[in-house]
């Protein structure tokens, strides 16, 4: 059986590891990542065309000057980007971020084990901790990276609102990254300190060893002896 104090550390870390879950879950879910006002022209009007967006689905509103306004429109994000560059970085990074939920979920049943059992040299002890956590952060990471380069560089949101506003012509784009967004610097936050209880653990019960070998090393010889 462990010990209290390995029992609460690796729940600690089990709570951490859980908590990046429901974190992943709610980027996943929700559909504020990115808040884009599009500045627009055509035929007979002029004004801004206003697209927040997720991973999935989106809403998309005209802010007119002159002219008829549509109404506001919602759409699929993959349904509406059709076959594009676009459309496969986007895929990439919900899978990343797919890959960073199961990761996480490795984790929490990772530490939990270690905190009913002690697996401490195999893959089931801390290395596997760290392991999960080192990837679960990594793929969060480079999904934010890709979706943002996907969003300024190949204009991500411009495509949206031509495939939903097929006459109107482009001039300047502002972006605006939503709280979901964000949210993915809180799951490398909790992965650093899911890795972080571990280390705590390590180093305390390393301690432990060092000071239970010091009565024998600094024994008198002769006491050792008899």
């Amino acid at each position: 059986m462990p010990t209290t104090q390995k029992t609460l550390m690796f729940l600690s870390g089990f709570l951490t590891s859980l908590g990046s879950v429901v974190v992943i879950c709610s980027i996943l879910g929700t559909q504020v990542w990115i808040t884009s006002r599009i500045f627009f022209t055509d035929a007979i009007s002029n004004g801004t065309i206003v697209i927040t967006y997720g991973l999935f689905r989106g809403m998309s509103t005209q802010d007119l000057n002159e002219g008829l306004q549509d109404l506001d429109k919602n759409f699929e994000v993959l349904g509406t980007l059709n076959n594009s560059s676009q459309k496969s970085l986007h895929l990439v990074a919900i899978l990343l971020l797919i890959l960073s939920l199961a990761a996480s979920v490795l984790s929490s049943v990772f530490t939990f084990y270690n905190s009913i059992s002690n697996p401490y040299q195999t893959f089931l002890g801390p290395m596997g901790v760290y392991t999960w956590n080192g990837l679960s952060a990594s793929f969060v990471f480079l999904a934010m990276v890709l979706f943002v380069g996907n969003t300024e560089s190949n204009h991500l949101s411009e495509k949206l609102s031509q495939r939903l506003y097929p006459e109107t012509s482009h001039k300047t784009t502002t972006h605006t990254y939503r709280y979901s967004f964000w949210l993915t610097l809180l799951v490398i936050f909790l992965n650093i300190v899911t890795v972080v209880i571990i280390i705590f653990y390590q180093k305390a019960r390393y301690r432990q060893k060092q000071e239970q070998r010091k009565p024998v090393e600094y024994a008198p010889r002769d006491g050792i002896l008899f």
